[in-house]
């Protein structure tokens, strides 16, 4: 699987990066391959997330991957870093998604009126809580966090943090 899919798959490197630097993952020696086999055995949330990429689903997922009741449209765009915790209950059908995309347990990205043409743009370097809602052709900026429990149906700007029914921003965060 390693030579096959991530030493020339830029995305699933970053995936990679991405998760062992969030959970603090000591691995010796540090390498790619290392890392790679590391988040596979001990984090089945990754392995989904690979398979997800690979668009593949062999016959030796379950020894990896477990059955999250996670859907991820195979339309949508996500870019490297892409990184979950407890990803049980999510569908996220969404018109793009930026770099460094965290989130959590029960999030609902989704189109308005069953149009997708109604989908959501997620900047980069977003990090989103449990049981979050977002929904029709919104944008979200770069470096929001989205508290817990929060819907989301107008556009959020970049570097703030949103949450409520409906949300709305809290806090404006520094640029830098």
């Amino acid at each position: 699987m390693f030579k096959r899919y991530v030493v020339s798959h830029k995305l699933i490197q970053e995936d990679i990066a991405t998760t062992i630097g969030t959970r603090g993952c000591v691995v010796t020696p540090p390498t790619l391959r290392k890392h790679f086999f590391h988040l596979m055995l001990y984090y089945p949330e990754y392995a989904m997330i690979f398979f997800w990429r690979i668009r593949k689903r062999p016959w030796y997922y379950g020894c990896f991957a477990k059955d999250f009741h996670c859907k991820i449209f195979k339309s949508t765009k996500i870019e490297g870093g892409l990184m979950c915790y407890h990803p049980y209950a999510t569908v996220i059908n969404a018109k793009s998604i930026g770099k460094n995309f965290q989130f959590r347990n029960g999030l609902t990205i989704g189109n308005k009126n069953n149009d997708n043409t109604q989908l959501p743009t997620i900047g980069n370097h977003v990090t989103v809580g449990a049981q979050v809602a977002i929904i029709g052709a919104i944008t979200i900026g770069d470096h929001v966090e989205i508290g817990a429990g929060s819907v989301v149906v107008k556009d959020m700007p970049s570097h703030c943090i949103v949450a409520g029914n409906p949300a709305v921003v809290l806090k404006t965060l520094p640029n830098g």
